[in-house]
């Protein structure tokens, strides 16, 4: 194997790091990515006719809900035997350790823990305003494949969640992981989900006045979920209890997106996304 055929990635992770402070790219992109898609539902809310106080009221659960569902997400369904004797490390960015605080930032985060905290989100924010869940879960499934292509590469600036092994000319050496050429996983998924995000919006644009509430919704979920289905395969694992596994927990934690998303797009009757904007 010659090392120089194959793309060797060495970036620093972190940004500024500075009397125990450290701001890293996956925070910062993160972060990026989130008030990016906040803007774009922003002008779609403003275009469909709804107001500023609930596009504010849903921005603030939104927020919370994604932070929070994700982090639980990845401890509870991937590090529970270390979160369970440690909780408060779970929601705060920062961890005890010698006696002194160490500010870690929000390095463990899981899609599948973010969608189910966006989900609870949008069904608080429906009970409080009346404005349809399914059209509002429509509106942010447009942006949420760009948020996701935003973690992703956040991802790859980490180094983690790494491709298994491969020979192709593109491949990765993640140098500060081991010297093996890997398949760069994090930037397959950030080109689809941008992808996606395109394809999504461009639906939106064109044909929204006619599609039925929850379509958008669906399509999203097929489509983000099953390319994560597959794309696990050229995965690394995550932890060691996926090791022999037939399937990994985020192949298991897809399927039931999956199935929602076929069940609103083939069998949930609805008005139009135009026809009624509440219940």
């Amino acid at each position: 194997m010659n090392p120089l055929l194959y793309i060797n990635w060495n970036v620093d992770p972190n940004i500024i790091q500075t009397h125990g402070f450290t701001l890293g790219y996956y925070n910062l992109l993160f972060v990026g990515g989130l008030i990016l898609s906040a803007w774009i539902v922003k002008k779609i809310f403003k275009k469909e006719g709804l107001s500023d106080d609930d596009y504010a009221r849903l921005a603030l659960y939104c927020f919370v809900g994604i932070v929070a569902g994700a982090r639980l997400g990845h401890c509870l369904f991937y590090q529970p035997e270390y979160y369970l004797k440690h909780p408060l490390e779970m929601l705060l960015p920062f961890s005890w350790e010698g006696g002194t605080f160490k500010f870690t930032g929000y390095r463990g985060l899981a899609s599948h823990g973010g969608a189910i905290g966006l989900i609870i989100a949008v069904l608080l924010f429906y009970r409080k305003t009346g404005i349809h869940y399914l059209t509002v879960f429509d509106y942010i499934a447009i942006v949420a494949p760009l948020g996701g292509a935003f973690i992703r590469l956040g991802n790859l600036m980490n180094s983690e969640i790494i491709g298994n092994p491969t020979n192709l000319p593109w491949a990765f050496i993640f140098i500060r992981i081991d010297q093996i050429p890997r398949h760069p996983a994090q930037l397959y998924e950030a080109i689809a989900y941008l992808i996606f995000f395109l394809l999504v919006f461009m639906l939106y644009k064109t044909r929204g006045e006619t599609l039925k509430r929850g379509f958008i919704f669906g399509l999203v979920l097929i489509l983000i979920f099953t390319f994560r289905f597959f794309i696990e395969f050229l995965k690394k694992e995550q932890v060691d209890f996926e090791k022999g596994l037939i399937l990994n927990m985020g192949q298991w934690l897809s399927i039931p997106f999956i199935l929602i998303g076929v069940y609103l797009i083939f069998f949930h009757k609805q008005s139009t996304l135009s026809s009624r904007r509440r219940v």
